[in-house]
């Protein structure tokens, strides 16, 4: 029997509107004494003197959906945390968008500093997530991760 996880891929850039809600359904907690929030954004970076126009990205959901749930267990393990939420994008995301929002919350500062950090770096380390960079003159490349 396999096990279905949370799926945290949203089509497209992750709107202000959407991350917006997100921190505001947390207000009303009164144990939460601390957030903390990562907007990844795409860079309009120059590669062999073309600008990035964009960023396509594209995954293994299923395997990826596991990583982002085993690093949330993680991460719970290890931090006093009273929630977490992670969304990546699928899809074409545009320079200056957002494609990665990661958002977590702790009765105390220290914590959410601290558990932020372990989260994006362990996205970056081990989630089946590829970025192609679309160049302003229409060509590609497979992102190198940085």
């Amino acid at each position: 029997m396999s096990t279905t996880y949370k799926n945290v891929f949203k089509p497209g850039a992750i709107s202000s509107t959407f991350i917006a809600e997100s921190i505001a359904k947390h207000q009303s907690k009164t144990s939460i004494g601390a957030h903390n929030i990562f907007l990844g954004q795409v860079r309009a970076d120059v590669v062999d003197d073309k600008k990035v126009a964009a960023i396509e990205y594209t995954a293994y959901e299923d395997m990826a959906n596991k990583k982002f749930h085993d690093i949330r267990e993680a991460t719970f393990e290890k931090f006093n945390l009273t929630c977490m939420h992670i969304y990546h994008s699928l899809g074409e995301v545009k320079s200056g968008e957002i494609c990665l929002f990661v958002f977590v919350s702790s009765p105390r500062r220290k914590e959410v500093f601290k558990a932020l950090e372990y989260v994006v770096e362990a996205i970056k380390a081990d989630v089946p997530v590829f970025g192609k960079e679309i160049f302003e003159d229409e060509s590609s490349q497979w992102k190198v991760n940085s």
